[in-house]
């Protein structure tokens, strides 16, 4: 059984649709007969590609600016929501994505689940899977209130993957007052400086944890990830003791990665750095404890001190 029709919460920018944006887009389209996006921003530009991703259409809304966009998006999604009668909106859980969602929750007094890493549809109801318990436990939560459904999803949930097609038709989508909280605006940005691969979608991960000792082992990870083609991540241990930015941590409350290749270094595994990576297709752990628990879902695990194990692996490497 399907849905008639999900809406999309798209995000991207003058480049196309992020990949959380096209990762909904595939489970979107294996469960409803229609699939369309409302773009705050973009829409024109994401058109073709939303369109190879099986959105039919593209419904923008122009002129945003500086202004916040969950506060905007949130009022003029409400307005079109009413309109246009859709079972389901699905979000990205982004920033934005949590502000428009739950935004459009208090104007349609409609609930909102968020956190979610699964959806089906059983008996014509969205059924939607969300973690608890630092992801010990699955809680699947039914819609039954009326319609739409509003759900946010976890990055790499779900595989993107297009499925030809043209371009999604665009249709403008009217600006709503949303009263006192338009006024704000955004008066400047911080740029992240980043360089190499990127967490988010880099095929190979090393990461590093309290077992590394002190904050000037970590140079070890960053030289193994240099020499692997790599990007670098850090369980939250050592990025709450500031050894490094939060940009980098991998887990519950970090980033959720699944590369083809994750390598734990000193990480013990804690339920909330597993939850982070555990779907990676290949997970080599060095750790000294033979019974840490990260050698539960490690294909390959190495016991043995990093501080040896590492410099090993590095001089490997480079004599390549």
């Amino acid at each position: 059984m399907t849905l008639a029709t999900i809406l999309l919460f798209a995000e991207g920018d003058v480049d196309g649709p992020s990949g959380l944006t096209l990762e909904l887009a595939r489970k979107a389209r294996t469960l409803a007969d229609t699939v369309d996006a409302f773009v705050p921003a973009h829409g024109e530009a994401m058109a073709a590609e939303l369109g190879t991703h099986g959105v039919s259409t593209v419904y923008a809304l122009a002129g945003l600016g500086e202004r916040l966009v969950g506060v905007h998006a949130g009022a003029a999604l409400a307005a079109h929501v009413e309109a246009t009668a859709p079972d389901a909106v699905f979000f990205g859980q982004t920033a934005d994505g949590r502000d428009t969602a739950g935004r459009l929750a208090v104007l349609l007094d409609r609930p909102v689940v968020t956190n979610n890493v699964g959806a089906e549809v059983s008996d014509d109801v969205l059924v939607v899977e969300e973690p608890i318990f630092g992801g010990t436990q699955d809680m699947f939560t039914a819609y039954r209130a009326p319609a739409p459904a509003l759900a946010l999803f976890r990055p790499k949930s779900f595989e993107a993957q297009a499925c030809g097609g043209d371009a999604a038709a665009v249709e403008m989508v009217a600006a709503v007052d949303p009263g006192d909280a338009g006024r704000a605006v955004i008066t400047g940005r911080h740029a992240e400086q980043r360089s190499g691969p990127q967490l988010d979608d880099a095929a190979v991960v090393v990461s590093g944890g309290r077992g590394l000792g002190q904050p000037e082992a970590y140079s070890m990870v960053d030289e193994l990830a240099s020499l692997l083609g790599a990007a670098s991540g850090a369980s939250r241990a050592i990025v709450d003791a500031g050894w490094v930015p939060y940009a980098k941590q991998v887990g519950q409350t970090g980033k959720v990665v699944k590369p083809n290749v994750y390598i734990a270094c000193g990480i013990s595994g804690a339920t909330q750095h597993l939850v982070g990576m555990k779907g990676s297709k290949n997970i080599v752990a060095i750790n000294k404890d033979p019974e840490a628990p990260i050698f539960g879902v490690a294909d390959l695990g190495i016991v043995g001190d990093v501080h040896k194990v590492m410099p090993a692996l590095i001089e490997t490497l480079k004599s390549r």
